[in-house]
């Protein structure tokens, strides 16, 4: 587990952030595919975690959630607009139609449901960070603002590597698995506004260059 900031730690990975995990203070924030499970109770073993949050409940960040909430007996929070699809059997793949990409999520990356104890919507406060919501990528993709460093946890608005090749870079995600990519490109440009000092991604590894990002950001279609 690598300090990033202040009570802002990312976990391990293989390969390395290919599919992040963060803490922030004493909550543990997304949970990888269902394969994740044993890499991320091995690396919080020993600490506080009080609760678990998503950014969003797509198959490879809810992955692990009913399992470690269970195991710690923790409550698991969520944005408002994605509670359904962690609570229902399947997830998002099974809201889809039957395709390439709901085969891989159903058998290699969706966990099992489990209740949403708190919906969060924005301006909710989560371990010292303020909720936005950033939808697009999903109905109720958040992300977890502090303002008194400049940090922010962005999930899948925006990916910092090419999720196919592994090279580095940004990238919007993947149209496939992006339901409305326009609303989804706002939420990137709202985001980029707050010119952030430390921007951690769902995929890739963090960035501390806001002039990148806004210079990204300036040549994204509208």
């Amino acid at each position: 587990m690598k300090q990033l900031a202040a009570d802002v730690y990312m976990l391990r990975g293989f390969p390395p952030n290919a599919i992040n995990v963060y803490v922030l203070g004493d909550v543990l924030i997304d949970a990888a595919t269902k394969l994740g499970e044993r890499r991320i109770m091995r690396q919080i073993a020993g600490r506080t975690v009080s609760a678990h949050a998503l950014t969003h409940a797509h198959p490879d960040h809810q992955g692990s959630s009913h399992a470690i909430c269970a195991r710690l007996g923790i409550p698991l929070w969520c944005g408002t607009g994605d509670a359904h699809a962690m609570e229902t059997p399947g997830g998002v793949a099974n809201s889809n139609p039957p395709s390439w990409k709901t085969f891989v999520q159903r058998r290699y990356w969706t966990g099992p449901p489990h209740p949403v104890a708190r919906a969060l919507n924005e301006g909710d406060a989560v371990a010292g960070f303020t909720v936005l919501e950033v939808p697009g990528h999903s109905p109720g993709h958040l992300a977890y603002w502090r303002e008194s460093d400049r940090v922010l946890v962005l999930g899948d608005v925006l990916t910092n590597m090419n999720v196919l090749t592994g090279a580095p870079g940004l990238h919007e995600p993947l149209a496939a698995f992006t339901p409305d990519p326009a609303r989804n490109r706002a939420s990137a440009r709202r985001v980029a506004a707050l010119e952030p000092a430390l921007v951690c991604f769902g995929h890739g590894p963090p960035l501390r260059d806001a002039r990148k990002l806004a210079a990204f950001i300036a040549a994204m279609p509208q």
